[in-house]
């Protein structure tokens, strides 16, 4: 499922190839040195056939025969199919392009990314794959503003791996004085990646830090961070509220049910639940 996360990962490293070549440098040792002439690919890897294989994300680094493809995919959870699929990426990609290729797999969780790491054995020999994963035990916590400048696609993604550490304060702060040195176009798009990317108490601590005004490249997308900051607080008030109706009135929820009530940002649909809340006497009468 396509989710923020999802969303921001993917963006963050297809947004300045070079920047994230350097980070694949920093992270595996990779050979992408012929950055300048990097350009983004189509991640579609199918053959004509009935199966179809969509990457996340495709780089090409490099022309003629010094070319080197990068395969991107965000896993949130354990796939075993991706165990299938990772392979044909690889070699349909090897064929389409004519050049090696890798594969990179950001994980934000820790135990995601451990599964991720494992060897995929083909079953010919000597013909193993290993994927190349980035998550929280190998991203470093940056908390320097110039460690952040030299590698920014870096400090984005660890600010993201690292979102639950107890740094993370430090880690968002650093990274946004760090982008307040670069091209503020490119600077709002990292931003913007990294604040749909994040989730809780560490996606409010970015929105915090870009409404300030010292940071040059907010403009209108600090703005409406505020304006979407404020809705999401009324909608959580709305949902505390048919929360709280629903339980003085002994209506059962199951816990699917209560995270839906939490997790709607509507604040229509939660004043129609709050009204509702007052006289029904089952969820899936509220829900109707």
């Amino acid at each position: 499922m396509v989710t923020a996360l999802h969303e921001g990962l993917i963006g963050i490293t297809t947004l300045d190839t070079e920047e994230t070549a350097r980070m694949l440098r920093t992270l595996f040792g990779l050979p992408l040195t012929h950055t300048s002439d990097a350009r983004i690919i189509s991640p579609d890897l199918s053959e004509c056939s009935p199966s179809v294989y969509r990457a996340d994300a495709a780089v090409l680094y490099g022309a003629r025969g010094e070319k080197f493809a990068v395969i991107t995919e965000v896993q949130l959870q354990p796939d075993d199919d991706k165990h299938l699929t990772w392979p044909a990426y690889l070699a349909n990609l090897r064929v389409r392009d004519r050049c090696q290729a890798c594969l990179v797999v950001i994980c934000p969780d820790r135990s995601t990314a451990r599964w991720a790491a494992q060897a995929i054995e083909t079953g010919h020999p000597r013909y193993t794959l290993y994927p190349l994963v980035i998550g929280p035990d190998n991203t470093p916590v940056i908390i320097e503003v110039a460690e952040a400048i030299g590698n920014i696609g870096l400090a984005a993604i660890s600010a993201i791996t690292h979102s639950k550490d107890p740094q993370i304060k430090a880690i968002l702060a650093t990274l946004v004085e760090a982008l307040d040195s670069i091209d503020p176009e490119k600077a709002h798009r990292y931003a913007e990646y990294v604040t749909v990317a994040l989730t809780g108490d560490a996606q409010e601590e970015m929105e915090r830090l870009m409404a300030t005004d010292t940071y040059v490249y907010q403009g209108k997308y600090a703005q409406s961070l505020i304006a979407e900051g404020e809705a999401r607080g009324e909608a959580r008030g709305e949902a505390k509220g048919v929360l709280l109706v629903l339980e003085s009135r002994g209506v059962p929820l199951s816990e699917a049910e209560r995270e839906r009530i939490v997790g709607c940002a509507d604040t229509a649909t939660l004043e129609r639940w709050l009204q509702r809340a007052a006289l029904v006497d089952s969820a899936d009468k509220l829900f109707s």
